[in-house]
């Protein structure tokens, strides 16, 4: 029971420390507390309280003391795990007219627990809870929540895989402990949790899979994006520094080059002049690169405006029609538009750089999908191609600085897809990348409706107002 209490209450923390805004996080993590809080009653039981009876002598009020503590997390976990999971599962699918009742919710929910709590008898070892009566509630709480969790539909690919890996991962280890912690017990079957543990295993072995494979609870996401951060501070103060003294050192050479042009010039030494315009030209392109990469890399100062996103993804596109050539455009938009508050110019300069890509990538032939989709919190922009994509370990490194698959004139650093990732972390967003070889590269620009704001423009409701408008006039 050790390994289950570490591995519940790990994955609690990992969980909370991913999102701790996410209502969906804590809400899970309140699932996994509650599981291992049954485990830290058993390890108490088992084997604390033996250890201290057998090391001290005058160990009464010490035992004592663990017997209630072992009493408090065995009533946590048989009255918690059922209320915490059906809570998880209204926050991982709301149901609309469940979430008009606000705060007053959890407290509905909770009743049946006070009164378990002051009308059953209490705890003791062989029959922690009224098994025949907590059943009645606890059963009904666990099933609700499991229906109304595969209930959930996603229209977004990577979502409907991270929608599977939840399911695998919580639901058959909850149904388990359902039947062995609640409807065997209420039979006369004691003591069935023990066999929880092998349920458990299973269910954290999927989560940390999961996790690091496709992304759980945005756990992944977590983990690349610390790690990315980290990469572009780096590359950040490293470019700063760099700028400086280029730009320095370059200044010099550009000051004694005019010297020099200026003496080539009265001189009439024409061989002289020719050298010393190739210095000047080469000085100046320096100069222009370094600029060029600390722009990308530098800490970015949001200046937000409202956008209207539909509006705003037309005319980032239009400027790329002359360009198409033989590539397809096709553009997916909302009826009801989104009104934002967004930097246009910084997100307009990622997506200008994701749309060339994908032009670049196709040479001229192929589909490019520009896609604005919504779900519950998110409004996602996507961008894809049908161009050769990229191996797992490509679009794995993609998002690194100075990291590219493009052969050329030196003048793409590989920066484009970081500066884009930079501008959507400072609005609070994500961006995402999903590619295969053979089968084209998708980037999702992510942004969580709370962080930018965003209000639903209904274009039927505008139409009324403008004919109202029309009919008073």
């Amino acid at each position: 029971m050790l390994f289950v209490l570490i591995a519940l209450w790990g994955v609690a923390l990992i969980l909370l420390l991913s999102d701790s805004r996410s209502a969906i996080n804590r809400r899970l993590s309140g699932v996994a507390f509650t599981g291992g809080a049954g485990a830290l009653a058993a390890v108490i039981d088992g084997t604390i309280i033996p250890h201290v009876e057998a090391v001290s002598s005058s160990s009464e009020t010490a035992v004592q003391m663990l017997y209630m503590m072992q009493a408090a997390s065995s009533l946590t976990s048989y009255y918690g795990l059922p209320y915490t999971f059906l809570l998880f599962s209204l926050a991982y699918r709301p149901i609309k007219p469940l979430t008009r009742l606000g705060l007053t919710l959890p407290l509905l929910l909770f009743v049946p627990i006070a009164l378990c709590l002051l009308f059953t008898p209490g705890y003791n070892e062989l029959y922690p809870i009224t098994y025949k009566i907590v059943v009645w509630w606890a059963v009904p709480y666990m099933l609700f929540g499991t229906v109304n969790v595969l209930l959930k539909r996603n229209g977004l690919a990577s979502q409907t895989r991270k929608h599977a890996i939840v399911c695998l991962a919580v639901l058959p280890t909850v149904l388990l402990s359902m039947t062995m912690s609640y409807v065997l017990p209420s039979f006369g079957l004691l003591r069935m949790w023990v066999y929880n543990t092998w349920f458990v295993s299973i269910g954290v072995a999927v989560f940390l899979i999961g996790m690091f494979t496709y992304g759980f609870m945005g756990v992944r996401i977590l983990i690349e994006r610390r790690r990315l951060d980290t990469t572009l501070r780096a590359v950040t103060s490293g470019t700063a520094i760099l700028n400086h003294a280029i730009k320095n050192d370059v200044g010099k050479m550009r000051l004694f080059g005019e010297k020099m042009k200026a003496y080539a010039i009265e001189t009439g030494q024409t061989e002289l002049l020719a050298d010393v315009e190739t210095v000047l030209h080469t000085s100046r392109h320096i100069q222009e690169m370094i600029g060029r990469v600390h722009r990308r890399t530098e800490d970015l100062q949001l200046r937000t405006a409202a956008v209207d996103l539909n509006v705003f993804i037309e005319k980032t596109i239009q400027s790329f029609k002359p360009m198409l050539g033989s590539v397809r455009l096709r553009l997916e938009l909302p009826e009801a538009d989104w009104r934002v508050m967004i930097d246009p110019a910084q997100v307009g300069e990622s997506m200008s750089n994701l749309i060339s890509n994908a032009l670049e990538a196709m040479k001229g032939e192929g589909q490019l999908t520009v896609q604005l989709k919504e779900t519950k919190r998110e409004l996602w922009i996507r961008i894809a191609d049908t161009g050769p994509g990229m191996g797992k370990t490509q679009a794995v490194k993609a998002l690194e600085p100075f990291f590219t698959t493009k052969s050329g004139d030196g003048a793409n650093f590989g920066l484009g897809l970081p500066y884009a990732y930079n501008v959507m972390r400072k609005h609070g967003g994500t961006l995402q990348i999903a590619s295969r070889r053979g089968e084209g590269t998708s980037v999702n620009l992510v942004f969580r409706k709370n962080a930018v704001r965003a209000m639903r423009k209904d274009p039927q409701a505008e139409i009324s107002v403008n004919e109202g408008r029309e009919a008073n006039g």
